[in-house]
């Protein structure tokens, strides 16, 4: 086993640096088709029934390992937060003892590889059944790939995302929701000195919304915590003369989706102040809160026990970033995210993952796809949203 483990890492790493250097931040349609083209041919090599699905932001990968029950599904994505150019000089490419340095090697290249070297490992025996998807938009919402998420979610017995763990190496179960609101003001323009009266200040009108906002949230907040931050804010033009336009970004994290859906109904009805303001809200990306459930449990008691076959601890806890899982996860499948490898960085010039870590977890998520403890995870039917999901 030992020599096979030596060479599979130094295929692993060469993918890597493969994967690095094919720079693709998100929205980049061509360089998402050519991840995923390199991608597909790796899987294709595996044994996997592959197919490409495009959307207005890329390339997708959807694949299948045909094996034994209900398939589990693993989540990923092929886009990052680097522009291209940043392997030259942002976060070139590096190998120094355990550590590997390049734009996306920790959200999420070096989780993709993981996926791939487990079903390669296994090809040939004995495993459950295996689907993979991998989008091309996640870093900013998924807003084209959402409804592909679904559809591959169709009848799985259970989802694991790849992406970055917990700094000690803790699975997640269980996540923040995430939504991004955009307040818009319209008031009416006047010269500032000599038809003061004549205009309805859209700045002043949005101040007004902000602090309405702000007593929404610290109202939600007594009852279940509501992380708010105004993140951009604009309007005007002039100081003599009285704004008609104004707006912010708002960004919200929920943990659970009831009081996700209060917050939401509550911005989604506010009203002008003053008499003549048009006042919009509007949800520009939105991904459900996950709160963990019995059935997320079972599935990391599962990838625990695998774990320990292999000499591993594996343990989870909810996180605060949001991501794919939790569209799954609020849905009802059993879900755990975090099973990319160790290390640091995400979305920093000092990106960075852990070799040894890329190679535990092969060997778990071998574990865990060739074991007997999925066994007991039954796959069960996604529920269908309410308004304010």
């Amino acid at each position: 086993m030992t020599h096979e483990v030596n060479d599979e890492a130094g295929e692993t790493l060469a993918r890597l640096e493969r994967l690095a250097r094919i720079e693709s931040p998100s929205f980049d349609a061509g360089a998402s088709e050519r991840m995923t083209s390199l991608l597909a041919e790796w899987w294709d090599a595996a044994g996997a029934d592959v197919r490409i699905e495009t959307s207005e932001a890329g390339a997708n990968l959807v694949a299948d390992l045909e094996g034994v029950g209900e398939p589990l599904l693993l989540v990923g994505h092929s886009d990052t937060v680097w522009p291209h150019g940043a392997i030259e000089d942002q976060v070139p490419w590096s190998v120094d003892g355990d550590t590997v340095r390049g734009p996306g090697v920790y959200d999420m290249k070096s989780g993709l590889l993981v996926m791939l070297a487990a079903a390669e490992r296994l090809r040939g025996r004995p495993h459950r059944s295996v689907r993979v998807v991998i989008v091309c938009d996640e870093e900013v919402g998924s807003p084209t790939t959402q409804a592909l998420l679904l559809s591959c979610a169709d009848g799985v017995s259970g989802a694991i995302g790849f992406e970055s763990p917990h700094p000690d190496g803790a699975l997640k179960v269980g996540r923040r929701g995430s939504t991004r609101v955009g307040l818009t003001v319209r008031g009416r323009a006047s010269h500032a000195a000599l038809d003061p009266d004549g205009g309805i200040s859209a700045i002043d009108e949005l101040v007004d919304q902000l602090v309405a906002v702000r007593g929404i949230v610290a109202d939600a907040s007594q009852h279940s915590e509501v992380l708010c931050n105004v993140g951009t804010i604009a309007g005007g033009g002039r100081a003599n003369v009285v704004p008609a336009e104004a707006e912010a970004e708002i960004g919200l994290r929920f943990l659970d989706g009831q009081t996700e859906h209060a917050v939401l109904e509550a911005l989604r009805t506010l009203s002008p102040v003053r008499s003549g303001a048009v006042v919009e809200t509007t949800l520009r990306s939105h991904r459900p809160a996950w709160s963990p459930s019995a059935a997320d449990g079972d599935l990391l008691s599962a990838i625990a026990a695998a774990g320990a076959r292999v000499g591993q601890t594996v343990t989870g806890r909810p996180a605060s970033g949001a991501g794919d899982t939790n569209l799954l996860g609020s849905l009802g499948i059993p879900t755990v995210d975090g099973f990319g490898p160790r290390g640091g960085g995400a979305h920093a010039v000092d990106e960075r993952v852990s070799l040894r870590s890329l190679g535990e977890r092969i060997d778990l998520l071998t574990a865990v796809l060739g074991g007997p403890e999925l066994a007991a995870i039954a796959p069960r039917a996604p529920h269908t949203p309410h308004a304010g999901d």
